[in-house]
């Protein structure tokens, strides 16, 4: 744990918070006052594969606490986990220890933070190879799109909500051997996709504790900075099928807007209409190859999204200029566009193949 001395006095105190305005958890500021409970919210849907849950903690400032939102994250490694922060009682303060990227879930101080981190290890999912297998009992993951799923129940009878470990009224828990192991091993900090989202957490006022006593405005968002769609919201990934079929009606369909760069920003596939030929079985032949279709024109989304995010992810990590953010967003529209380009025309493909011109001919041939 990093720790040193609690605050004695509001000079000292002003020159740690300034010293801390990157990031107050990497030089081990210690609090007298206790953070408050963990908020009660809702787990937004998971955006792709690959993206780890990452729950929501408070952090510190020099205005008092506010809270950073749970958030799915890009995994910087394929079979690397999340261990989640926390703070600790280290007998002159509380002090914050930064989670970290590693093999092994470490120890986060006995925390229960749910979806899958109720205090010790982790049960929201595991690494298969090169795949990341999600918990449908902890995470909410639409089975649609992702597949590598599993089911095993968790049997969680914690429903403390505190948020500090030791000292007056915390977790009284210590690091496990295996805990103890998993801190030692290799690690990676906080991406820069997290940190940002911890700054944009910072300087929103809705999210200070002093503000919402308790109960922050925004207590999860589906990906880090995405503070516009919290837990709830109505997002592409979350709209009701019948809401999308809706938007898709040709007379609802507006022109393509010129801000669509990633796939995340791209409407919703037009519902294919199910051919009514007279042979039932060639209707249902179809129907099939429309929903295959579908489910892989889902997952190049996904797949070229985590892409993408991975390259901002990379650039971020070199501190890359405007300019050189300029040249991968306008790369990352050519790759979208691209992408949409062939689905619509293996769409049009398809529906073509159902057309009463093609279904006159196949029966002559038959």
């Amino acid at each position: 744990m990093r720790l040193i001395s609690s605050i004695r006095s509001p000079l000292f105190a002003l020159v740690m918070l300034a010293a801390s305005a990157a990031s107050y958890a990497q030089i081990g500021i210690s609090i007298n006052i206790a953070p408050p409970d963990l908020p009660v919210y809702e787990q937004p849907l998971c955006p792709g594969d690959g993206y780890l849950w990452t729950p929501g903690y408070w952090a510190y400032a020099d205005d008092g606490y506010f809270w950073v939102p749970g958030t799915w994250v890009m995994a910087p490694e394929v079979g690397f986990l999340w261990t989640p922060g926390y703070w600790g009682w280290g007998g002159n303060g509380y002090a914050f220890n930064e989670g970290y990227w590693g093999p092994r879930v470490g120890f986060y101080g006995g925390i229960n933070y749910g979806f899958g981190y109720f205090g010790e290890g982790y049960e929201g999912g595991r690494w298969d190879h090169d795949r990341f297998f999600y918990n449908q009992s902890v995470n909410n993951v639409n089975v649609t799109n992702i597949h590598n799923v599993y089911n095993t129940t968790v049997i969680n009878n914690t429903t403390n909500r505190v948020s500090y470990n030791g000292g007056n009224g915390g977790i009284n828990r210590r690091a496990n051997p295996q805990e103890e192991a998993a801190m030692h091993e290799r690690h990676i900090a906080p991406v820069a996709a997290q940190n940002e989202h911890m700054q944009a957490a910072r300087s929103n006022p809705q999210q200070r504790a002093t503000t919402n006593r308790g109960n922050p405005a925004i207590a999860a968002t589906p990906r880090p900075g995405e503070f516009n769609k919290p837990a709830g919201a109505a997002s592409r990934e979350t709209a009701a099928p019948e809401n999308r079929a809706e938007a898709a009606r040709p007379e609802n369909t507006v022109a393509r807007p010129a801000n669509i760069v990633h796939p995340r920003d791209l409407p919703a596939r037009q519902p294919f209409t199910p051919p009514n030929t007279g042979n039932a079985k060639r209707d249902q032949q179809f129907q099939q190859g429309q929903q295959k279709l579908a489910a892989k024109q889902d997952q190049e989304r996904q797949k070229l999204q985590q892409r993408q995010d991975q390259d901002h992810q990379r650039l971020a990590s070199r501190n890359g200029n405007e300019a050189g953010n300029q040249r991968l967003e306008q790369q990352h529209q050519q790759q979208t566009q691209k992408l949409e380009q062939k689905h619509t025309q293996q769409q049009q493909k398809l529906q073509g193949k159902t057309s009463p011109e093609n279904q006159k001919h196949a029966e002559t041939l038959r």
